[in-house]
């Protein structure tokens, strides 16, 4: 008889399954790993119990203890079962765009759940990082699971989660492994460990619209979020548990993208996966796609479908937030592309005069700064306005001759070419110009005007 002690020992060995139907024809081998099979039904439970381990081995969390962590859902899941499993009481605070569904369940494990606005900055009390960290604070004898920042996270998955999938796969014998960013936790850890046995096999990233990890590994810096619908994928602030160095490549997906694959994978594939689970499957067929047969890719699929009965599972749902319908809206942002305009960037070493003069010969009023090429690419590191180069001027900080570098602002958001048109809004609202950026390459600027153009034209 194979009897575990606790649940807790029943996390992990789950199964990688070969996609057979979503897959389109003549395309590499795409293999799932299923982590919605682990028993609070996510990946989060390899890395709840491992940090709460760690954190007792150190003397952090004691006998009657409290545990307290902000959670979109999932990790408080694994937490709240490693806490009614080890006796500790457990208090979460999550976003008010989370399901009932996570909601419910993680008072069902005796856990207290404090619910927080989603749409307030991520320096705001009222954050739900922020609100954690405060409730840990006043809360005697807690310990704060803090897995954004916890270098706890990453090894997490460099020590269960990566040697699973090495054996699985014969010794790493794939060509990629697709994984979500989230906390940045599991692609860290496993692109760590990938990266220790010197195995070509490439670490791809997945990023929601909205989010900014994406901008992060594009640019060293972070984009102006905007909310998204799909949950336990992406972030608004920076975390310290998201390693760049580690991932060779990163794709944006949207909400549309990873609803309507999800679903696919639930109806034609049998895997009762979430909604992040579709952005994975997504980017991952698209590269099977690219890459042609005798390539192998893995997947993971981070949590179960039972997390959103009521949500992207409930036609009527999916039809009032317009994800029923046929992909129509606006159009792609490759269909504001002009092709046959150069786009015009600036080197960091450039001038303000050249800068002026750029501005002047073309028309144009902002210019993306790089950081000139760098094994290959010129990445963005900002964007300059008229407005900046002429306070600059008035204030006596600039003069014609200066750098640009140091004049540039943030860039407010990164695009890529097959993002729908109704992703700039959230771009807009903050008063941004849109660069849309294609294998590390600059492809185009979009602005208000660019976008009302446009409209005018189609109507």
């Amino acid at each position: 008889m194979q009897v575990h002690d606790t649940i807790l020992d029943a996390i992990g060995n789950t199964p990688l399954v070969r996609l057979n139907r979503v897959v389109e024809p003549g395309s590499a081998e795409v293999l799932v790993k299923c982590e919605y099979t682990n028993p609070a039904g996510s990946i989060k439970d390899r890395m709840a119990a491992y940090i709460i381990e760690r954190a007792e081995a150190e003397g952090l969390l004691k006998p009657g203890g409290v545990i307290v962590e902000n959670t979109s859902g999932n990790t408080g899941m694994g937490a709240a079962m490693a806490a009614a499993a080890k006796g500790y009481r457990a208090i979460f605070t999550m976003p008010d765009k989370m399901s009932q569904e996570k909601i419910d369940g993680l008072r069902a494990f005796g856990a207290e759940v404090i619910i927080t606005a989603t749409d307030v900055p991520g320096d705001s009390p009222d954050h739900y990082v922020n609100v954690a960290k405060r409730k840990a604070a006043e809360t005697p004898g807690s310990f704060y699971l803090d897995q954004y920042h916890s270098q706890w996270n990453i090894e997490a998955h460099e020590k269960l989660t990566a040697p699973e999938i090495w054996e699985q796969t014969d010794g790493g014998q794939i060509d990629a492994v697709v994984v979500g960013t989230g906390t940045g936790g599991t692609i860290s850890g496993i692109g760590r460990f990938f990266k220790k046995q010197k195995s070509p096999c490439k670490i791809i990233g997945v990023d929601p619209l909205g989010s900014v990890h994406y901008s992060i590994f594009k640019t060293g810096e972070m984009s102006t979020p905007y909310v998204y619908k799909v949950e336990g994928l992406g972030e608004d602030i920076v975390c310290r548990a998201f390693d760049p160095s580690v991932v060779d490549e990163m794709y944006q997906v949207n909400d549309f993208e990873c609803f309507t694959m999800a679903r696919r994978l639930i109806r034609e594939e049998g895997l009762f996966c979430g909604g992040s689970s579709g952005g994975m499957a997504h980017i991952a067929c698209q590269l099977a796609k690219q890459w042609g047969p005798g390539k192998k890719i893995v997947a993971i699929l981070p949590d179960s479908g039972t997390r959103y009965v009521t949500k992207y599972l409930n036609d009527e749902w999916m039809k009032m937030h317009g994800f029923m319908e046929a992909p129509r809206g606006l159009g792609l942002i490759e269909d504001l592309l002009d092709t046959s305009r150069k786009v015009i960037t600036a080197d960091q070493t450039q001038t303000v005069t050249q800068i002026i003069g750029l501005m002047k010969d073309n028309g144009i009023s902002q210019i993306p700064i790089t950081n000139g090429t760098v094994n290959g690419s010129a990445k963005p590191i900002g964007i300059v306005h008229e407005v900046d180069v002429l306070r600059g001027l008035q204030s006596g900080a600039i003069n014609p001759g200066s750098p640009i570098k140091g004049v540039e602002k943030p860039i407010g958001g990164l695009l890529y070419p097959k993002a729908r048109v109704e992703e700039l809004y959230g771009i807009f609202a903050n008063d941004q110009a849109a660069i849309i950026i294609d294998s590390d390459r600059v492809v185009g600027v979009i602005s208000q005007i660019d976008l009302i153009d446009h409209l005018a034209r189609q109507r």
